[in-house]
């Protein structure tokens, strides 16, 4: 598949129609959420860093989905059609950067927390955090992979594509802990919006891993079919040099 790019009508009704979505979005959240975050800071400024690490590990949560969904539409090949895949990799490398940078964030943020004192070792040692071990190690060990995996984006080069490649099945996994994460160590985990947010970011990865893996099954059969198909081709006998063909 080619990149042939949208066309410039589709292009403007796509923007036009993500900019009224993120305008309605920020028009209708944004000032309940100043006012929340504000009400929080007058009222009880001890909930701050509480109320600022949910925030924070929404959004890491979002950009870590984002990039694996990336990374999965470009194994597929479906974005080829309309964007430069240079575009699409940088879009996918820097996805897992800024979700490993906001993850960080949301650590440092509870280390400030005083409802429940993290201390430096319970925030870096995976099953020591005083508040839901299990489910906060899952969620450690899932950073410490995003961390290994968006290393290897600058390493590719040096380790070989192969390698590179093996080690990116780890997404996955980092996918896999990152929501077990949230949905049992997060206060906002019974919220409508954060199980449509869980839901929503499951289900995409679940569908583009499944036709991933029909494709490459697809693949892998006509390439066997292939094979067998020269195998079974009868031999042709060499053409007679032309003056044994005059002789006889």
């Amino acid at each position: 598949m080619t990149y042939r790019g949208l066309p410039a009508p589709v292009r403007i009704f796509l923007a036009l129609a993500l900019g009224v979505a993120v305008g309605a979005v920020v028009a209708v959240t944004f000032p309940t959420a100043v006012a929340g975050i504000a009400g929080v800071a007058v009222a009880t400024p001890e909930k701050l860093p509480w109320v600022s690490s949910r925030v924070t590990a929404f959004i890491a949560y979002l950009a870590i989905a984002g990039s694996v969904v990336y990374g999965l539409l470009l194994s597929t090949k479906i974005l080829d059609a309309i964007a430069h895949r240079p575009v699409s990799f940088a879009l996918h490398q820097d996805l897992a950067a800024v979700g490993l940078g906001l993850a960080g964030i949301h650590g440092a943020l509870l280390g400030l927390d005083r409802t429940i004192h993290f201390s430096f070792v319970d925030l870096l040692v995976p099953f020591a955090a005083p508040y839901r071990p299990i489910a906060v190690g899952i969620g450690q060990l899932a950073l410490y992979v995003v961390l290994l995996i968006t290393l290897s984006f600058y390493a590719r080069r040096r380790i070989g594509q192969r390698a590179w490649r093996t080690l990116h099945y780890l997404t996955f996994l980092a996918f896999a802990g990152s929501t077990l994460h949230g949905i049992l160590s997060g206060t906002d985990t019974s919220q409508p919006w954060a199980f449509a947010i869980y839901t929503a970011s499951t289900v995409a990865v679940v569908f583009l891993t499944t036709y991933r893996i029909v494709l490459s099954i697809s693949a892998r059969r006509e390439r066997r079919a292939s094979r067998l198909g020269d195998d079974r081709r009868p031999l042709t006998a060499p053409a007679r040099p032309a003056a044994v063909r005059r002789a006889a």
